[in-house]
């Protein structure tokens, strides 16, 4: 393949990258739209029909409803099948009501049977109906889930469970009026269901994970403009008619007034723990536990204060109370019926359902004036703002969503009062309160982000596609010295304008497939679909670096296999993903022959730490879902020299035997190297430096004597007991027997310390140090050169430099490129000024 041909094959496959979000819907005119519905909501409609897999998150009031029925109502035109809206039930009520204005009919259906038997083409049904019971969404054309942030409240697993039955829907959509602010997952979930994105690719794309911690995701700055695009190119945000170009006579939002409340508590309700011990300051409820703790021990003094606020305004004044406890409920009603509120109900969970749909119609009609009830029962869909303006919240809690969702039951369009809002907390819930108040202003900053899109792009796709297209290309930038080449570019067209047989060794990290993007270019490897994806890409290096590479000399190449969580691959548990093998076959393909691989084994706590797969809790209920640590390996490959016939390289990696003894051999024949898992000791960790000496001594006594697996299992029981088994790194490692084996490598000792105390952006993924040392001075002469076509930060020249090496490196990232130049400098600078050492010998 000639240069020109390799350069259109290489720039087509990136621009096979450049998918748009799907469009599998069709063009709908505005005289299909009912001439019932406004303009907007006539362009969402347009929207959603020609997306036909769409979010629509339109605000309080903004009329949902009636654009979710008539999507039904096109999408079913023509075509044989039903159409299912699925609801909280409190909901029902309002479907049926906008049915009528549409001139439509609608079914309510307990069952598949039910469903089946109904001539009524559009039905709707509640999420237990789905969740609990036997209603098949695969048997409808048409989907669409109202209220969908009701969905956050079953859990994770449900959750995820609960979309994926849908996957079949020919027309797939999601409504709420509160996507998270909190929770970036939901609106990935959300991209999921519609299939528009695989959640673990948009996990992948836009977000940097906590190796420390699973699920603990923080979007990349680089990425986080092209997150709210991406989002806005599948979900529709309104938040008032003016957001699509229309006036906003008759929709003006009613002020809200937000009302605080602290209740102390008396001083001997407060000033005692639970051991009997005098505080002079309550503890905080900084969790779920301790804030229902504090719930329960201030109900008296909430309702109090509660009945209060209400026999304080006009007696002809509305109010919903919302409580999270049936204790609440029960001391509410007993108060109630003491104080001779009359006009009083409760709404509850035990009730038949017939009757709490009434009276929660009959309260929204104004029939009585006070109602009880709970977030999760009438907290989504229900319309009070005809008749009711003011609300009260017994207490808070961390539920952002149900609280938000409750305000805006009375403060919606339609509303002509302002509103007023009362939460009730204790001086114990202050944090539960700062951090309500940080969702909130961060709930706040989501709609204007979203609203602002689509104002500045409207509902055409095209303009924003144009902004979405990531970047394709790099301009080249090279900085040398005299020991180093640094070049800013894509490894795989760098790589093809070297000089062939012109590099004495290859050593790198390669990306983990589609595990993390480093950039926001079309050209970085991580930004591919998946691993087969991924190594057609590097298709186009591979052949490159065994050009480069002299014959006989190796590429050694660092992978780690990754984890595949059960929530992404349907399995329901972590399995690994053998990417080490798939890397192997790969290079083996393009002409390296496999000499074998370096096991580097990481600590098993504090991976654990990090995936929550490996628990010592879902051992004992079922080990057989228990897998093992995952080591990271350093590959070898050999670019077969031009003699064969001994199989000596061209150039041969040459050492005297006096300074490469014996000894060092041996370490470095082992195929296996163990990570320590220690760093630089916390305040924390020195105060209980015991556990490090017993961890040194047993690894070292280990050594010498004969493993004997009973007896490791006492040293980890009797520190257990003692309190000195650490949670957060592996204290009884047994060194490593085998020559097969490395089991010294400190995985902390990268260059990402020097970034952190510069305060510099951390590589995701940093080279160990002691990796890279070993295998400079094993597998290359002084003087060679040292290629590391995915550079990073620098470690492989940084290291080179001082080992008599020359690097060459390349980088894509241009904060890592710049980082990359500043640390050869720095050991080029390093290896021309003597020492004081060197002063000595000299002298």
């Amino acid at each position: 393949m000639n240069d020109y041909q390799f350069l259109r094959e290489y720039q087509g496959f990136l621009s096979e990258k450049m998918v748009p979000t799907p469009k599998t819907g069709f063009m709908v005119n505005r005289e299909q739209i009912h001439s019932i519905c406004f303009p907007y909501q006539a362009n969402a409609i347009q929207w959603g029909a020609e997306g036909g897999c769409r979010a629509i998150f339109a605000h309080f009031g903004l009329g949902k409803t009636i654009i979710q029925l008539q999507l039904a109502m096109l999408c079913l035109a023509g075509r044989e099948g039903k159409a299912l809206i699925v609801c909280p039930l409190a909901v029902k009520q309002e479907f049926y009501e906008a049915a009528q204005m549409l001139d439509t009919s609608i079914t309510y259906c307990r069952t598949q049977a039910e469903v089946e038997a109904t001539q009524t083409r559009i039905i709707i049904t509640n999420y237990e109906r789905v969740r609990d019971g036997d209603i098949q969404p695969d048997y409808f054309v048409f989907a669409s889930l109202d209220e969908a942030s009701v969905l956050r409240s079953y859990g994770s697993k449900t959750y995820q469970e609960f979309l994926s039955k849908f996957q079949a829907v020919q027309f797939r959509y999601v409504c709420t009026a509160t996507p998270s602010p909190n929770k970036y997952k939901e609106l990935i979930h959300y991209a999921g269901f519609l299939g528009v994105m695989d959640t673990g690719q948009a996990l992948t794309r836009f977000f940097k994970r906590d190796s420390t911690k699973a699920n603990n995701l923080t979007i990349h700055p680089h990425k986080e403009r092209e997150f709210w695009l991406w989002v806005s190119s599948w979900a529709l945000f309104i938040t008032k008619p003016s957001d699509l170009g229309y006036s906003d006579e008759g929709f003006a939002l009613p002020k809200l007034h937000r009302h605080w409340h602290l209740i102390n508590l008396p001083k001997e309700e407060s000033a005692v723990d639970r051991d009997g011990q005098l505080k002079l300051i309550r503890d905080e409820a900084i969790d779920l536990r301790s804030s229902a703790k504090e719930k329960r021990d201030s109900i008296d003094a909430r309702i109090v204060h509660a009945t209060g606020i209400v026999d304080g305004e006009p007696s002809d004044t509305s109010w919903v109370i919302w409580h999270d406890l049936e204790k609440e409920r029960e001391k509410l009603e007993e108060t109630a019926d003491l104080l001779g509120w009359t006009s009083f109900k409760s709404v509850y969970g035990s009730q038949d359902d017939a009757l709490k749909e009434k009276l929660l119609i009959d309260f929204k009609h104004g029939d009585y004036r006070i109602l009880a009830t709970k977030p999760s029962i009438a907290g989504q869909g229900c319309n009070f703002q005809k008749h009711c303006y003011s609300a009260i919240f017994l207490g808070i809690t961390y539920k952002f969503n149900d609280i938000i969702q409750a305000v805006h039951r009375i403060q919606r369009y339609g509303q002509s009062h302002e509103c007023h809002v009362h939460f009730i907390y204790t001086d114990a819930e202050e944090h539960v309160r700062r951090e309500f108040e940080a969702k909130w202003q961060r709930h706040d900053e989501l709609v204007a982000t979203m609203t602002g899109i689509v104002k500045e792009f409207g509902l055409s796709q095209t303009a924003m596609h144009s902004e979405l297209n990531r970047s394709m290309g790099v301009e080249r930038e090279q900085v040398s010295g005299d020991r180093f080449t640094a070049v800013h570019n894509d490894c795989i067209l760098e790589t093809a304008r070297m000089e062939e047989n012109s590099v004495g060794l290859i050593l790198t990290s390669i990306p983990f497939s589609n595990h993390y993007e480093y950039t926001p270019s079309y050209n970085d490897l991580g930004h591919t679909n998946n691993d087969d994806h991924f190594f057609a890409q590097m298709d186009f290096l591979t052949p490159n670096l065994h050009r480069v590479l002299q014959p006989g000399r190796l590429a050694v190449v660092h992978v780690k296999d990754r984890i595949l969580f059960g929530s992404v691959t349907g399995t329901g548990m972590p399995t690994v993903n053998p990417f080490h093998m798939k890397t192997t076959f790969h290079f083996m393909k393009h002409g390296f022959e496999f000499m074998g691989m370096i096991t580097i084994e990481t600590d098993v706590v504090r991976e654990n730490n990090g995936t929550y797969r490996l628990g010592w809790t879902e051992q004992c209920k079922d080990g057989s879902k228990m897998g093992v640590g995952s080591p990271e390996y350093l590959l070898l490959f050999r670019k077969l020299p031009t003699d064969t016939s001994k199989a000596y390289a061209d150039i041969p990696v040459v050492k005297a035997k006096e300074a490469y003894t014996r000894g060092k051999w041996q370490i470095d024949a082992r195929a296996k190297w163990n990570s320590s898992g220690d760093t630089l000791l916390t305040p924390e960790e020195i105060a209980n430096w015991q556990v490090d000496k017993i961890a040194s001594v047993f690894m070292e006594r280990s050594r010498e004597t004969v493993y004997n697996y009973a007896a490791h299992v006492e040293s980890a029981n009797e520190m257990d007991k003692r309190g000195k088994l650490p949670a957060t790194f592996e204290s009884l490692r047994v060194a490593a027997r085998s020559e097969y084996v490395w089991d010294d490598v400190v995985r902390m000792h990268t260059l990402n310390s020097r970034q952190s105390q510069h305060r510099e952006e951390q590589h995701i993924c940093p080279f160990q140090i002691d990796i890279v040392d070993r295998a400079i001075v094993r597998y290359s002469n002084e003087g060679d050169v040292v290629y590391d076509p995915f550079g990073g930060l620098g470690t492989v020249g940084n290291r080179a430099i001082p080992l008599n090496r020359r690097s060459y490196s390349c980088e894509l990232n241009p904060d890592y490129f710049r980082c990359n130049v500043a640390y050869h400098r720095e050991a080029e600078y390093k290896r021309k000024v003597p020492t004081l050492f060197d002063l000595l010998q000299s002298a």
